[in-house]
């Protein structure tokens, strides 16, 4: 598919149209239409304007621009801009202003790109729906009744909704990759360690990344050649440069071994989401690929892992929310008092829930018998990934065993609902990377998302393999 990015800059640089223009658009389409989907939780409009039209000065004046240069985009609001407000949809932070950006918002400025306004998510990005929010569930474009998927719900539904050409959100079991599949957009979760996570508000910070979204695999390969790299102030990242996409981005799949896990087409697959994905999987074959029947074995433990985990550390993480140094502070007539009031009217049900979780996994006596089980169990499940990874080049399934759920469905039981991540989950377990592209729909009305995972620091597998099959699909 043609890349609007790359489309958009043409113009700017022709003349054919100004930043100004592109960014007034982005704010008419977002207030006709964000009153339904409730996508951001807040605009950014004088900056944007003033940002613009600096823009189009250095067009005018025959400067160099960046690709993204001008460009309207929209960032998942538990990313830290400057000067504007950063909530992660959460009371405890509704009126929280970071002093600083973070490093991938930090690069965006550098190449000019506009930010529009702060996207919707799960509170402290604990969700898989959208519906944890301070701001109130953000709806899927496709059909207002379903949810867009979570955490990242905000950014992929403003994306998929036309309102912005981009978005960042995160991706810590499936935040980014879950939406995509839900809302019909391309999705990328990087190796983790391959952006910095400097100034994103933590929820599990072994697991966190920041990810792009987009409505074809190339954009998505600019946003992510613009944020990769490695940052001193986040000492997770990885060293050195990141490798360059666009030199193998249209090579195809010819040659290339596409590996099937059978646990990925289970018990629990949607009949109509698995047909789809072996359609797609067809296609892969006709173009020359090797289809390579695998096993993920652990895949059966790496929900139950991933649950342990996240929840120890985001008990750790929102520990600092105590009403003493930032945030809301509820008063009380000592200290101890103080502190659970806050937390209690600050936090919602879901954040409450984990962290308890969190906290019962990592007490003494429970320790061993959950946490460092997990922490084991984890690693077996890399090592179980990078063997695969001596056998196939790339593991291909759906990103969801369902399409999306009416918005309410599931909200009433967890179980459920932790369930919607069973695919995505085992990606950030593993650490390595993984895109999502559209694949088909149920029905002709709901897209299903095929996940196309690669070995750790080989993006550049995911978006070559990505792009031939959007190629595919869409002849």
């Amino acid at each position: 598919m043609k890349s609007q990015l790359k489309e958009l800059n043409d113009r700017l640089k022709k003349g054919e149209v100004s930043s100004s223009d592109l960014v007034k658009e982005s704010f008419k389409k977002i207030n006709d239409q964000d009153k339904k989907i409730n996508s951001f939780i807040s605009l950014m409009e004088e900056e944007a304007m003033q940002k613009a039209k600096e823009v189009d000065s250095k067009i005018e004046n025959k400067e160099e621009i960046s690709i993204l240069a001008g460009i309207p985009c929209a960032i998942k609001d538990v990313i830290c801009t400057k000067g504007v407000k950063t909530t992660a949809a959460s009371r405890i932070l509704e009126n929280f202003v970071p002093p600083y950006d973070a490093e991938v918002v930090r690069k965006l400025r550098q190449n000019d790109a506009i930010m529009v306004g702060k996207t919707n998510l799960d509170e402290f990005a604990m969700g898989s729906s959208t519906e944890f929010s301070i701001k109130g569930p953000t709806h899927n474009p496709v059909d207002e009744s379903l949810v867009p998927g979570g955490s990242s719900g905000g950014s992929v539904a403003a994306v998929a909704a036309g309102l912005v050409p981009y978005a960042l959100g995160t991706d810590t079991g499936g935040s980014i990759r879950q939406p995509a599949s839900f809302c019909g957009v391309v999705g990328l979760k990087p190796t983790y360690g391959r952006v910095s996570r400097y100034g994103v508000i933590p929820y599990a910070s072994s697991f966190d990344q920041v990810s792009p979204v987009a409505k074809t695999v190339e954009d998505v390969a600019v946003v992510y050649e613009a944020i990769a790299g490695e940052d001193f102030k986040d000492g997770t990242t990885l060293s050195g440069k990141a490798p360059e996409i666009f030199p193998t981005i249209h090579d195809g799949v010819k040659g290339l071994r596409v590996g099937v896990p059978k646990e990925f087409l289970g018990e629990g697959i949607d009949k109509e989401v698995s047909n789809i994905i072996k359609t797609a999987i067809g296609k892969f074959q006709d173009a020359g690929a090797q289809i390579v029947d695998v096993s993920l074995p652990l895949t059966d433990v790496a929900l139950a892992a991933y649950l342990i985990l996240t929840r120890a550390e985001a008990s750790t993480n929102l520990a600092k929310y105590d009403g003493v140094r930032f945030g809301l502070r509820v008063s009380g007539k000592s200290i101890e008092e103080m502190y659970k009031k806050t937390r209690e009217v600050g936090f919602g049900i879901e954040v409450k829930r984990r962290i308890i979780l969190g906290t019962f996994a990592l007490s003494s006596g429970y320790a061993d018998k959950y946490y460092r089980k997990a922490v084991a169990v984890r690693k077996e499940i890399a090592n179980e990934y990078a063997r695969t990874f001596e056998q196939v080049d790339v593991l291909v399934g759906p990103a969801a065993p369902e399409t999306a759920f009416p918005i309410g469905s599931k909200t009433e039981d967890p179980l459920k609902m932790y369930a919607s991540d069973v695919l995505t989950v085992p990606v950030n377990v593993a650490g390595v990377p993984a895109i999502v592209v559209p694949a088909g729909k149920v029905a002709n009305v709901l897209p299903v998302g095929l996940q196309i995972i690669a070995a750790q620091g080989r993006e550049d597998l995911c978006f070559r393999v990505g792009a031939a099959f959007e190629e595919i699909n869409n002849q």
